[in-house]
């Protein structure tokens, strides 16, 4: 307590003005505001490295991919699931022995498959660590494909891919 100052005055001295305070928080809010650079990343990020030096300054060589493409020659009888006779229309079917597919590894077609899996195991043993692109063309149904795939993974590939027409699902029928 200060001498000769009464209690009343002195409650009535310490009350502070808390606007100058106020204002200087906005204005110091503001600033912020408008200096701040906001970046967004957005899936880039900026790193600017020197391309001709590096650890492996060779160029990658592509990968080839082997593409087995599968058409249907001849569509052959529909005989009933269990091969007991022909189809009568209703229900599942399977393609009888008659049915004949045209597989082809780049330029070399074949109505055999064992001619197009001989081809294989060749572009196989030239590249072990390659891919195969299986394409089966309209008209090829799932037995067909998996004979085929089969034969890809008996011979030792491992990365097997897929290549399908969207447009034979849109077709009216």
């Amino acid at each position: 307590m200060a001498i000769g100052v009464s209690d009343s005055q002195e409650s009535t001295e310490m009350k502070g003005d808390m606007t100058p305070m106020i204002d200087v928080v906005f204005q110091l809010l503001i600033f912020f505001m408008l200096t701040i650079k906001f970046k967004l990343l957005e899936g880039k990020l900026s790193a600017y490295l020197p391309k001709d030096v590096g650890v492996n300054q060779t160029q990658a060589e592509p990968k080839e991919k082997v593409e087995i493409k599968l058409k249907v020659e001849r569509e052959g009888s529909k005989l009933k699931p269990d091969g007991s006779g022909p189809w009568d229309g209703e229900g599942a079917y399977k393609y009888g022995p008659d049915r004949v597919i045209r597989f082809s590894v780049g330029p070399k077609s074949s109505l055999e498959l064992k001619e197009i899996v001989a081809r294989v195991k060749e572009l196989y043993k030239i590249d072990p660590k390659g891919s195969v692109t299986i394409d089966p063309l309209p008209g090829t149904c799932y037995s067909d494909v998996i004979r085929v795939l089969d034969e890809v993974i008996l011979i030792g590939y491992s990365d097997v891919s897929f290549i399908g027409d969207k447009s034979a699902l849109y077709e009216k029928k």
